[in-house]
């Protein structure tokens, strides 16, 4: 490339470098240890980088870097560049939904407790973010009870200091009216203060306090006044119900989970303080390069934590694994909070539980995302069109067939057809196989791409499509009004694998004598796309919306054909156990499962348990106990 540095004038030293296109805008930023060494790899092999790497580098129209001392220097100016320069290839995290927060503007001169969503305020205290908004408001309307802050608007406010008259909340106690001068500027800060007191986790002294006042008051036979503090403090206690126990009280940590495909990636953080969860948040990123969960924590990391301040930034930060630098990003966060911040990965007991929850948040936040990006109209006949395109199609591929094998070593093979039509998923026409071949998946494929299409040529004889296309009914059964299992061709057929793979389910539909049907194959390493017979895949934009949907379909055809495999299994597995039972038939077999629910309970079970079951008699039990017990050791 005529814009490569010459090798003798890069330096070796850490820092950080800058890729610009032919306008002179930065479109990548990257950090490096050594400079020389990262800036190589670009120009060595153009051919063996990654697809997005090349599109970048064809972008590019120069290159310049800045030298620093340390790793730590290098993540901050990585940070401040991507920030400063918005570079069009870095990763980028967004949010996947706009989170409200629990705010409070100490910065004026009566703070006001308010939900707000967007950038943060400079002066305002921040809790959460929170799920929804109604989750923030049932939390405050129970603390103001017992800290009576302002909630009202600047012209709300305003007004009621001019007609000398709060209010509705400071007629009901949920505010104490400092419009009206019921108290102090000095005493409403002072609420205001122990309001984000208990928010931030210093509970339990205002608990104490309470506590301690209200047996006074009885002492002193002020029972109207104990009874009101009694009811303070029941409202404390259940917004403290609201916000759910996990951890020591003592444990302020931030939890961080990923979940991921090729494409995209989800995160989602769960805040604890005090113990408790405050609030969770989660973002959506596009991967604009081939990056590792390592990269993609530290690059989250440097995003979320790059202009905290110390107030926010807790003592533990969970992640599910390391960054590369992860001695500089500790001492990067550390300098952030003005105190040590351990960044970890959680190995057991509560904290490991709690990383395990927050992942299957991440994995559905990644699911739900990808039913909002297919659900869109305009989105999906942009990707069917991208499709054809891209294999040369005559029109859209409208129906949409993939297929996937799964099975255990070569035990209990089965198949999965989902179908998409418009782009959207038809659940109520996919369809599972038991394949009975057992010479691997190019095989397989074979043998259920001939079954389908077969019962489709079978369904066209039935219904005279052969002989005459203008059929009064088709497709359609007459009897059911339904259309028949297999009577609709798909316009494209996707199989889950390679070169090998589509040209077995080509090979298929050419033994049959079909040729309107275009078949592709969907590799998960590098989601490449290939054609049957073709030596080289066809390399499909990774950020296109035909991808996207072609990936989104394969995923689908795994999903199916994983469960089917998992229930075929545990059926072969709980009959294989009772199998083993000399004299026990299927009725009596399915009796048994009935009762106790699984093969398992029913081998911890005891004899005198197992003749409750009907049809099972003391001698049968105790043939069921040794048979049992003895195949489970």
């Amino acid at each position: 490339m005529s814009f490569r540095p010459s090798p003798g004038s890069i330096p070796d030293s850490p820092g950080v470098y800058r890729f610009k296109d032919a306008h002179s805008r930065v479109i990548y930023v990257g950090k490096a240890k050594s400079l020389r060494q990262r800036l190589n790899s670009y120009f060595a092999d153009f051919s063996a980088l990654h697809p997005r790497t090349q599109s970048m580098l064809t972008t590019a129209a120069a290159v310049d870097w800045t030298v620093v001392g340390t790793e730590v220097e290098a993540l901050q100016l990585e940070y401040s560049w991507i920030k400063e320069f918005d570079p069009r290839f870095n990763v980028k995290y967004r949010d996947d939904k706009s989170y409200p927060y629990l705010a409070v503007t100490m910065g004026e001169d009566f703070p006001r407790v308010q939900v707000l969503r967007g950038a943060k305020r400079k002066g305002t205290r921040y809790f959460g973010p929170y799920s929804h908004a109604w989750a923030i408001r049932e939390t405050v309307d129970l603390l103001l009870r017992v800290f009576p802050v302002r909630t009202c608007s600047a012209g709300v406010f305003k007004r009621a200091g001019q007609i000398g008259r709060p209010c509705l909340l400071g007629y009901i106690d949920k505010c104490s009216a400092p419009c009206v001068g019921r108290v102090s500027p000095e005493e409403h800060r002072d609420l205001a203060e122990d309001f984000c007191d208990f928010m931030g986790g210093n509970t339990t002294r205002f608990i104490k306090r309470l506590e301690k006042d209200m047996r006074e008051a009885a002492s002193e036979q002020e029972y109207e006044r104990a009874a009101r503090l009694r009811d303070d403090i029941q409202a404390l206690q259940r917004a403290l119900e609201k916000q759910a126990v996990v951890l020591g009280e003592a444990t302020d940590a931030d939890v961080i989970a990923l979940a991921e495909d090729p494409l995209e990636a989800a995160v989602q953080v769960f805040y604890v303080r005090g113990g408790r969860i405050r609030g969770q948040r989660g973002w959506v990123v596009d991967k604009v390069d081939e990056v590792t969960p390592g990269e993609l924590v530290e690059q989250f990391l440097l995003q979320m934590y790059g202009e905290a301040g110390a107030e926010s930034m807790p003592r533990e930060v969970l992640v599910p694994t390391l960054p590369p630098d992860a001695e500089a990003v500790v001492e990067l966060l550390s300098e952030q909070r003005k105190a040590r911040v351990d960044v970890r990965v959680p190995q057991r007991g509560d904290k490991k539980s709690l990383m395990e929850t927050v992942e299957r948040n991440a994995k559905e936040s990644l699911a739900q995302h990808k039913i909002r990006r297919a659900g869109d109209l305009t989105t999906r006949g942009k990707a069917l069109q991208e499709i054809a395109d891209a294999l040369d199609l005559e029109q859209a591929p409208l129906r949409i067939e993939c297929y996937d094998v799964s099975h255990l070593q070569g035990e209990n093979v089965v198949a999965s057809m989902v179908v998409f039509e418009d782009g959207l998923a038809r659940k109520g026409e996919y369809r599972r196989f038991a394949v009975k071949s057992k010479e691997g998946d190019v095989a397989s494929i074979h043998e259920v791409i001939m079954r389908r299409f077969r019962r489709y040529l079978e369904e066209r004889s039935a219904t005279g499509e052969l002989a005459a296309e203008d059929d009064a009914h088709g497709p359609i059964d007459p009897e059911t009004g339904r259309p028949r299992k297999f009577a609709y061709p798909p316009n494209l057929v996707v199989v889950d694998g390679a070169g090998p793979q589509a040209a077995a389910a080509q090979r298929a539909l050419d033994e049959l004598g079909i040729d309107d049907v275009a078949v592709v194959g969907l590799a998960k390493r590098l989601e490449e796309v290939w054609l049957p017979g073709d030596d080289q895949p066809v390399i499909m934009p990774r950020s296109s919306e035909g991808l996207y949907l072609l990936q989104r379909v394969r995923d689908e055809a795994h999903r199916f054909a994983i469960t089917y495999h998992r229930a075929k299994r545990s059926k072969s597995v709980k009959e294989s156990a009772l199998d083993s039972v000399p004299g026990l038939g299927p009725a009596r077999r399915q009796a048994l499962l009935k009762h106790f629910g699984s093969v398992k309970k029913l081998r911890e079970a005891t004899a005198e348990e197992i003749c409750e079951v009907p049809g099972i008699g003391p001698a049968t039990a105790d043939v069921i106990v040794s048979t049992l017990k003895g195949d489970g050791q």
